[in-house]
């Protein structure tokens, strides 16, 4: 069984989460609750959404010996209702690189379809859309 622990840093709302090898990540809230040092746990659900995917398509890229440069992800959520789920959730993918679209796609459709375990978890919750740009060239999935 993997193990994370949380410990408490000041006396709002700032944690640091560390995991078996040591990594850590701060969250926090805003002011007057927190000191704004960390993300927010759902701030970081997104982020791992981006993370998750982020990884499957890398090496399913790589697999199909694709020559990626650069790969940045902007995710956009909604949120509603208390406790406040996501609702719809918007991942957008900007890629560079020598690739084939057509093999970026089958990529990205393969993670948040089938590979990535937090999108999975949060689409019980939300709406997920996706989009992808190839070198500027932008694309729906």
């Amino acid at each position: 069984m993997a193990t994370v622990t949380l410990r408490r840093l000041d006396d709002k709302n700032h944690f640091v989460g560390t995991n078996e090898s040591g990594n850590t990540l701060h969250f926090d809230t805003d002011p007057p609750e927190g000191n704004g040092q960390g993300v927010g746990p759902m701030q970081a659900v997104a982020m791992a959404i981006g993370g998750c995917s982020g990884i499957d398509i890398v090496d399913i890229l790589r697999k199909g010996r694709q020559n990626l440069e650069g790969f940045d992800t902007t995710i956009e959520y909604e949120r509603e209702g208390l406790p406040a789920l996501f609702t719809r959730i918007h991942v957008h993918y900007a890629l560079t690189g020598d690739l084939n679209a057509s093999k970026v796609r089958r990529a990205v459709d393969l993670s948040i379809n089938k590979y990535c375990s937090v999108a999975k978890i949060v689409e019980k919750t939300a709406d997920i859309s996706v989009s992808y740009s190839v070198n500027g060239t932008r694309y729906e999935l």
